[in-house]
């Protein structure tokens, strides 16, 4: 830990300066004690943005010039997906904590070199799953956790949404960048439908189908987990929609959990949302939602593990955001093969 680490001060490398780069530094921005000290700018464009929205950050056009500079106590990775283990890696080696955009990586061998080099350095990772801190989302979670529904039996989350951004370069339209279209928002709900039925353990089987676009980038995709104990979970994404709508219905053996967020858009900061809870034969109950959103849950998200990163802990470590990869890999396999794949348990 540095002395700034030690003084409750986080020096901070942005890796990544594109429109989600840019919204990482505007929410560092409203964090006490958090500082970009460095930018890596992958484009022309995205340096001139620094320049105006940083100009007391240095900006390097060399990713590891960046880290060969020093002067940072953790590192922020937003660019592609198919960087973000490589970039994750080398951070780590040059001795830093690392705040990792979601996938981990899009192999599971690239989640395993993360966490590998997470080990080897002594450092922490900590994944953006935001949604994992929203006051709606994590909501849903602590009302699972208290018995309030008794066991998960069932869930269904549903994305409908307008198509992906293009991305800088078009990187989400490029299968060899992008992953997939699954591991680019999908992994988010998969993440939360095994959070909430964290009790069961892992899925062990995995169904997938899917429809438009082509066999890399499949527009709509639908999903069924399976556990061994017959709890299920059906996931839906729905690419040819409108705005920018989610729904999760969940039953359990003692009750249920509805709740849903709309928006114009995914980053929307007048999204309308709702919250209701059925605990056992009481009458259905509307649970008060202060915000939701992942403008405001970066934030939170980014906060808390800057303060992690002090303490020599993560708030969600690669080991625990694997399982969520494995998922995806597992659906698109299943869907390119047209059958069920089981979930390797080891």
């Amino acid at each position: 830990m540095t002395q700034a680490q030690t003084r409750g001060h986080t020096r901070i490398a942005l890796a990544g300066f594109g429109a989600w780069g840019q919204m990482h530094a505007k929410a560092i921005s409203a964090i006490e004690g958090a500082e970009i000290t460095s930018v890596y700018c992958h484009s022309e464009r995205s340096a001139e943005a620094a320049a105006a929205q940083l100009p007391e950050a240095q900006r390097f056009d060399d990713f590891d010039a960046m880290l060969a500079a020093g002067g940072f106590d953790a590192v922020n990775v937003t660019v592609p997906n198919n960087v973000h283990a490589s970039f994750a890696v080398r951070a780590l080696e040059a001795g830093a904590d690392v705040f990792l955009e979601k996938p981990v990586g899009i192999t599971l061998a690239e989640c395993d070199a993360v966490i590998e080099a997470a080990r080897k350095a002594d450092r922490r990772v900590a994944i953006n799953h935001e949604l994992r801190v929203s006051h709606q989302w994590r909501g849903v979670r602590e009302i699972i956790a208290a018995g309030d529904i008794g066991a998960v039996r069932y869930q269904h989350f549903s994305l409908f949404r307008h198509k992906f951004r293009q991305g800088s370069g078009g990187w989400r339209y490029d299968p060899a960048r992008v992953g997939s279209w699954v591991l680019e928002e999908l992994v988010h709900f998969f993440d939360l439908v095994m959070w909430y039925a964290a009790e069961h353990g892992a899925p062990h089987r995995v169904t997938a189908h899917g429809s438009g676009g082509n066999d890399d980038l499949v527009e709509n995709f639908a999903t069924v987990l399976e556990w061994e104990n017959g709890a299920t979970a059906v996931l839906s994404q729905c690419l040819s929609g409108f705005e920018h709508h989610t729904l999760l219905e969940i039953g359990g053996t003692n009750g249920g959990v509805r709740t849903w967020w709309s928006g114009a858009a995914d980053r929307t900061l007048h999204p309308e949302f709702e919250l209701k809870v059925q605990r056992g034969s009481a009458p259905v109950e509307t649970v008060s939602i202060p915000q939701s959103g992942e403008v405001f849950e970066l934030e939170e998200n980014l906060r808390l593990a800057y303060a992690g990163f002090r303490e020599k802990r993560s708030i969600l470590t690669p080991q625990e955001a694997r399982i969520a990869v494995a998922v995806c890999l597992a659906a698109e396999q299943s869907y390119r093969e047209g059958k069920p794949v089981t979930l390797d348990q080891s």
